[in-house]
């Protein structure tokens, strides 16, 4: 028996989401939170047979509309990657929400969508010309520095780095040495995934022993305020600069007194794509807003046959 499972595919800056926006199963209601944990426990082949191969790719981020139990929210949303769950995705907010403009469901306009780490704000700008807008601010979660400057050895020598929060775990590292453009990627890939495994060695993690799963490492550039690599925890990179990653650079920026509340901070990635960024403080916290583009790419249905042995996704995959 076959079964399919459609899909609209857009880029954020170079980084692909995948959107499921009707899910083939119950999860059962509930804040998205527990809705992600019945994902997991109960529904993973989803996340395996929509990203892993043999149809997709390492570097491709899901997103599954579901039910929000915040009445304030119109959606909920939950992301996830070749290995596993996100607790928020930047550009996945920004491509759900200009890919829902696509189908006619958004208008410009702001709307509030429920996540597994807490409730965003999405605006989606009208357009100028001809075509669907996909120009999107997201006010995020509540960012901040869990931790300043970390020492840690790798390769005889010491680097350091903070360990912030934007909606997922980041160690930010700026004096690491590398060329941080798209010709070095294999080496900043190497570099990175090493730099995990060692300050992992060393027990450090974030807030309540979370793991910190993403690696983003600086360097200048002449077209933004910084340029950066993204590490993602299946080993992919991030081709769009990383709304999250982003969002907890602006929380040590602030901290560190380099930016002030409502400036704007241009981040760059790796391969050149910008989101602007920017952060108030509201009740002693942190709030950053990214803001970014989405271009829709594909649509189509996967086809699932239950005699195909490689039908729920390449299990090894990342």
């Amino acid at each position: 028996m076959q079964s399919t499972i459609p899909y609209l595919d857009s880029h954020t800056g170079g980084e692909p989401t995948r959107l499921i926006e009707q899910m083939p199963f119950d999860l059962g209601g509930g804040t998205v939170a527990e809705q992600l944990a019945r994902l997991r426990a109960e529904h993973d082949d989803l996340r395996t047979l929509a990203l892993n191969e043999p149809r997709g790719s390492d570097v491709l981020v899901g997103a599954c509309l579901v039910q929000p139990a915040d009445p304030s929210c119109r959606f909920g949303v939950i992301f996830f990657n070749n290995v596993g769950y996100l607790g928020m995705c930047g550009h996945g907010t920004i491509g759900v929400v200009a890919a829902l403009a696509y189908r006619g469901r958004l208008a410009p306009g702001m709307v509030r969508i429920e996540t597994p780490v807490g409730v965003v704000e999405a605006t989606l700008h009208p357009t100028d010309g001809a075509g669907h807008p996909n120009r999107v601010s997201v006010r995020n979660v509540p960012a901040y520095r869990h931790l300043k400057h970390v020492p840690v050895e790798i390769d005889g020598r010491i680097v350091h780095g903070d360990v912030a929060w934007g909606g997922n775990w980041f160690f930010l590292c700026h004096d690491h040495g590398l060329t941080v453009d798209a010709e070095h990627i294999e080496p900043l890939t190497d570099f990175a995934w090493r730099l995990r495994a060692a300050y992992s060695a060393l027990g450090l993690t974030g807030t309540d022993g979370a793991v910190i799963d993403h690696v983003e490492l600086f360097g200048p550039t002449p077209t933004a305020d910084s340029r950066s690599f993204v590490l993602c925890p299946g080993r992919a990179y991030d081709r769009s600069p990383c709304g999250t990653g982003t969002s907890a650079k602006l929380a040590c920026l602030l901290a560190d007194g380099t930016i002030a509340a409502g400036q704007t901070w241009r981040q760059e990635s790796v391969i050149g794509s910008i989101f602007d960024g920017r952060v108030e403080v509201s009740d002693g916290q942190v709030v950053p807003t990214i803001t970014g583009e989405a271009w829709m790419m594909a649509e189509g249905r996967l086809l699932v046959d239950a005699r195909d042995p490689f039908g729920v996704g390449i299990r090894s995959c990342g």
